[in-house]
C-alpha cells in the first residue's frame, strides 16, 4: 500500500484565529459511498515551514469543527465551521469507486453554490447563526486523479500569512474499512463494557484509621478503569468496579460519590477526593486487590530526615553546650554572672510520615502483568 500525497495551491486567504479544537472535530469523518468503498476526512493544523516546528507539532489535532454530506452516488460536499457554527470553507469531492480494479477516481471541485445556497437559507430560517458572506472555497477544478485502495491525499485549505499555520484536510479511500487510521485508541468505536467508565481521584486526601497520612493537590489527578494507591509498609491497594479473572479481587469497598472506604487487616481506609470519583455519583461495591509486597522502583521518601542547614546545626552547638552559652552571654553583658545550666528539655521525635503513591491505569495487565 503506497501513500500519495496531491498539494493544491491555493490563493487562500488567511485567517486571524483559529477556535479552540473539540473531540467531534478530532474524530475523522467516513462516508460510505453507494458504490462500494470509503473516503475518510480528517483536518489537522500543519505548518507552511517544517523547520518552524517539531515533529510532533507538523500534524496536530484539527481546529474547526466539519462536515461530510453524500450527494447523490459519487458528489461528497464538504464543510468546515468556526466554533460559532459559520462555514469558512468549503469544497466539493467526486469519487467513483471500482471495486473490480480496487481503484478510485478522484476529482476535487470548488464547492456547489446551489448547496451553499441551501446551507445559507437553513442559516436565514434559524437554524444556525447568519451566514452573510459567500463560503470560501477552491479556484477550480483539479484534474480526475486514480487512487489506490488505502491511498490518502492531502489538501491545503486555510492558510495564516502571519503565523505559517495552516489546517489540512487529509483524505484517505479503502474498500476496507479496517485500514481507516484514527490517531486515538479511544476514538475508536468499543464495545461497552465496565471498563468504558473511568474512576478519578483529584486533590485526594488518604486516612488510616482515622488519622490523615497523605495529601495531594493536583487539578488533572489520576483516573483510569483502575485506581490505586501504596502506602509504606503496607503495599499497594488496586481498585476495580468488577472482578477479574486470574486476580484475587475481594468486594470489600465502597465508592460512596467522592469517597473510597474499605477494611484489609484490621485497617480501616478512607481515600477523599474533591470531586465524585464516578461521573454520575452514587454509591457502589468496590472490589479491592491488596498486594503488600509490592515496592515502587524509584520516588523520594518522605519518611527520611531532613538535612539540616548550617543554622540549625549552630542551634544545635547552642543547645548541647550550655556552659559556652552562658559564658558568651555573660560578656556580651559586661558583667560577670554564674549561670546555673538549664537541664535540656526533650523534644519529642519528629513525625515521619510512609510514603505514598497514586495511580491509574486502564487495564490490568499493565499494573500487575502475569507471567508466561
Amino acid at each position: 500500500m503506497r501513500s500519495r500525497v496531491l498539494t493544491i495551491a491555493l490563493s487562500l486567504l488567511a485567517f486571524a484565529q483559529m477556535a479552540s479544537a473539540q473531540d467531534a472535530a478530532r474524530r475523522q469523518l467516513i462516508v460510505s459511498l453507494a458504490g462500494g468503498g470509503f473516503v475518510a476526512f480528517k483536518s489537522e493544523t500543519s505548518w507552511t515551514d517544517a523547520k518552524k516546528a517539531s515533529t510532533e507539532l507538523q500534524r496536530g489535532t484539527s481546529v474547526l469543527n466539519s462536515r461530510a454530506v453524500l450527494d447523490g452516488r459519487q458528489l461528497i460536499h464538504r464543510m468546515l465551521e468556526d466554533n460559532a457554527g459559520r462555514f469558512i470553507f468549503g469544497y466539493d469531492l467526486m469519487v467513483d469507486s471500482n471495486p473490480a480494479s480496487k481503484q478510485f477516481k478522484i476529482e476535487v471541485r470548488p464547492l456547489d453554490r446551489e448547496f451553499e445556497n441551501k446551507l445559507r437559507a437553513e442559516k436565514a430560517n434559524g437554524e444556525g447563526p447568519d451566514q452573510p458572506d459567500p463560503v470560501s472555497t477552491f479556484p477550480k477544478s483539479t484534474g480526475t486523479q486514480v487512487l489506490d485502495d488505502g491511498d490518502a491525499f492531502s489538501l491545503d485549505l486555510l492558510v495564516n500569512q502571519n503565523t505559517g499555520v495552516k489546517i489540512v484536510d487529509v483524505v484517505r479511500v479503502t474498500f476496507n474499512h479496517s485500514n481507516l487510521w484514527d490517531t486515538n485508541p479511544r476514538m475508536m468505536p468499543r464495545d461497552f463494557t465496565l471498563d468504558a467508565v473511568e474512576l478519578t481521584m483529584k486533590d485526594y486526601r488518604l486516612l488510616i484509621d482515622g488519622n490523615a497520612i497523605a495529601a495531594g493537590k493536583s487539578a488533572k489527578g489520576v483516573a483510569g478503569a483502575l485506581l490505586w494507591f501504596y502506602v509504606q509498609d503496607r503495599g499497594r491497594f488496586i481498585f476495580s468496579l468488577l472482578p477479574r479473572a486470574g486476580y484475587e479481587f475481594e468486594k470489600v469497598g465502597i465508592i460512596d460519590e467522592n469517597k473510597i472506604e474499605f477494611t484489609v487487616a484490621g485497617a480501616s481506609y478512607e481515600w477523599f477526593s474533591s470531586s465524585p470519583i464516578l461521573p454520575g455519583g452514587g454509591t457502589w461495591n468496590l472490589w479491592v486487590l491488596h498486594d503488600p509486597n509490592y515496592a515502587p522502583i524509584f520516588g523520594s521518601d518522605p519518611s527520611l530526615p531532613e538535612k539540616k542547614g548550617i543554622w540549625a546545626k549552630v542551634d544545635d552547638i547552642v543547645n548541647t553546650n550550655p556552659n559556652n552559652t552562658a559564658g558568651v552571654r555573660t560578656q556580651r553583658q559586661g558583667t560577670l554572672q554564674i549561670n546555673t545550666p538549664k537541664p535540656a528539655e526533650s523534644k519529642p521525635p519528629p513525625v515521619r510520615r510512609p510514603r505514598v503513591m497514586i495511580g491509574g491505569a486502564d487495564r490490568i495487565e499493565n499494573l500487575w502483568p502475569k507471567g508466561p
